[in-house]
């Protein structure tokens, strides 16, 4: 304890003494200075945060240091686009996104961030919406249907060729066998003189 009584205030470097000491973060303060580096709010032991040499109100603290975007609102249901300027925070604007250029990611880029393409639309496969058929990650919704009658398909109700996908009955149709005795069901077999 330096020479006079006291600690040093953290924030106006003034003795202060025991009766009016608020402790944070290692440091003292006297009541009348524990306030918002921002916004100037008092502040008690359930609104403040630290950071570094410097206090903040949980608010102030979440506009400037916390995560930024959608979902990130201020209460139940809230999205605020409010991001401190009028309290003088300044943002730094994030570089811009530079997509891979990898054709043919690895197994450890699949896993990191890295997905496969969807033969049908060729946008990225992600695991939530992923169905493999014929050696490939399709989109279940939308893109995993027959390339012929456009009908949703299983694993159960599959057939490929070439890449391709198409259900089991246009598969038939178009890559079974022809001629005499190759109909489409029961009865299908006909005799023609």
């Amino acid at each position: 304890m330096p020479l006079g009584g006291g600690n040093k205030c953290g924030r106006c470097q003034k003795t202060v003494y025991f009766a009016e000491e608020v402790l944070c973060g290692g440091r003292s303060f006297h009541k009348s200075c524990f306030l918002c580096m921002v916004c100037g709010k008092n502040l008690d032991s359930t609104t403040v945060a630290v950071h570094t040499d410097e206090v903040y109100c949980k608010a102030c603290y979440g506009k400037k240091y916390g995560p930024k975007g959608y979902g990130y609102g201020q209460g139940a249901g809230t999205l605020s686009m409010d991001k401190g300027e009028s309290l003088g925070i300044k943002h730094e604007e994030p570089a811009p996104h530079r997509p891979t250029s990898n054709p043919n990611p690895s197994r450890m880029a699949q896993k990191f961030g890295g997905s496969d393409k969807c033969p049908r639309c060729g946008k990225a496969v992600y695991a939530a919406e992923k169905v493999i058929g014929a050696g490939n990650s399709w989109h279940k919704t939308g893109c995993f249907t027959c390339a012929t009658c456009n009908k949703s398909l299983e694993s159960t109700t599959l057939a490929d060729k070439d890449g391709e996908i198409y259900c089991k009955g246009c598969y038939g149709k178009h890559f079974g066998p022809k001629g005499f005795g190759y109909g489409l069901g029961a009865g299908a077999l006909s005799n023609t003189q």
